[in-house]
């Protein structure tokens, strides 16, 4: 676990691929337990560590995680999530094969189902029974020999929506096998790395910006390079 930024209120983790946030069937130890079990030792509190989880990021994806470590900053940030204060910024890796290039950002509107049994979302280029409306913009920032990078942003929260809005335009994730990937990262990974979260701290009301390291991958890192350059 890498911590990228903590104060009395908050702690903001850099989540890798293949941790749990939060508790589920499989038994596995979540996110949530390590950061708490950390703020145990660092702090040598010798009950129950309070931490609240405020979102969540898919198992296979990696990035920036906020938790809140006392009630007040817990309330304060959910409705600030529910409200859209909370601007986070998504780096996915795709194929190039049917990449449209173009300057500037690309805004995609399809309209979402979710199968529960499937735990999957599929996308529509117009409303149907059930669907809610889910919108993206994405931009190139890099590219490689059969990959690039894209800064993808939100405008809508909903269920696998970056994977399952990028598919529905021929460009699935890299390692996505759910939603149209050739072939599986060695890892279990999908190439979508939650990069960055900006938001006005809910107690002290300081603006916040947090970037998490891409992970360590070769062609993550050949990617971002790019992107510093």
């Amino acid at each position: 676990m890498e911590v990228l930024y903590e104060d009395n209120h908050i702690i903001i983790v850099n989540k890798a691929s293949g941790e749990i946030v939060q508790g589920d069937k499989t038994g596995d130890t979540p996110l949530s337990d390590v950061v708490k079990q950390y703020i145990k030792e660092k702090y040598e509190k010798p009950g129950a560590v309070f931490l609240g989880v405020v979102h969540r990021l898919d198992r296979p994806v990696s990035g920036v995680v906020v938790f809140a470590r006392t009630s007040k900053a817990l309330s304060r940030l959910n409705a600030m999530f529910q409200k859209g204060e909370v601007h986070k910024t998504y780096w996915a890796v795709v194929n190039n094969e049917k990449l449209c290039v173009k300057r500037g950002k690309t805004l995609l509107t399809h309209w979402l189902t979710r199968n529960e049994q499937q735990n999957k979302a599929y996308a529509y280029d117009h409303e149907v029974p059930h669907s809610k409306k889910a919108q993206l913009s994405y931009q190139i920032l890099a590219t490689g020999d059969h990959y690039s990078l894209l800064e993808v942003q939100l405008m809508t929260g909903r269920h696998h929506q970056i994977r399952c809005q990028l598919s529905a335009v021929g460009m699935p994730i890299k390692g996505d096998l759910k939603y149209g990937a050739r072939r599986s990262n060695a890892d279990g990974s999908i190439s979508l790395h939650a990069r960055r979260v900006e938001f006005v701290h809910p107690v002290s009301k300081e603006r916040i910006m947090v970037e998490a390291p891409v992970p360590n991958e070769k062609l993550w890192e050949a990617l971002a390079e790019k992107v510093s350059l």
